[in-house]
């Protein structure tokens, strides 16, 4: 039989991408939809994103991590999974909160895309002025 690994889990969620995260015991693999987060992100900044909260913590290369991430693009997909990380570790150790906290990383970023207006080329960019 195998060797049931604890498991701990965490949403993040960033402009309109919402990640769900497994957090287990293990040796820094990280897996995003099913791919190594190297072929995932191709920026190094989005693979940097993602890590923060272990560098932080001082826990990286203990634990693997399985994301499912959707909707939006690279780095709100990235800044999605830091916030699933973030609080599946903070399921794993209360202690690291205040860590956490004041790095900003418990936080949900709540801005999102303003919609465009009527008679707006953009949501606030106004048709150029034309005096004659």
């Amino acid at each position: 039989m195998a060797e049931r690994r604890t498991e701990y889990w965490g949403t993040g969620k960033r402009k309109t991408a919402v990640a769900r995260v497994r957090l287990f015991s293990g040796n820094g693999t990280y897996t995003v939809n099913r791919q190594p987060l190297i072929s995932y992100f191709g920026r190094e900044t989005a693979r940097m994103i993602v890590q923060q909260p272990f560098v932080l913590t001082q826990t990286e290369g203990q634990y693997d991590i399985i994301a499912n991430v959707r909707g939006g693009g690279n780095s709100a997909q990235a800044s999605a999974i830091r916030h699933g990380v973030t609080h599946a570790l903070l399921r794993m150790d209360p202690e690291l909160r205040p860590a956490l906290k004041k790095a900003g990383y418990i936080t949900r970023d709540s801005r999102e895309v303003e919609r465009k207006k009527y008679g707006k080329h953009k949501a606030r960019k106004r048709p150029q002025y034309s005096k004659r």
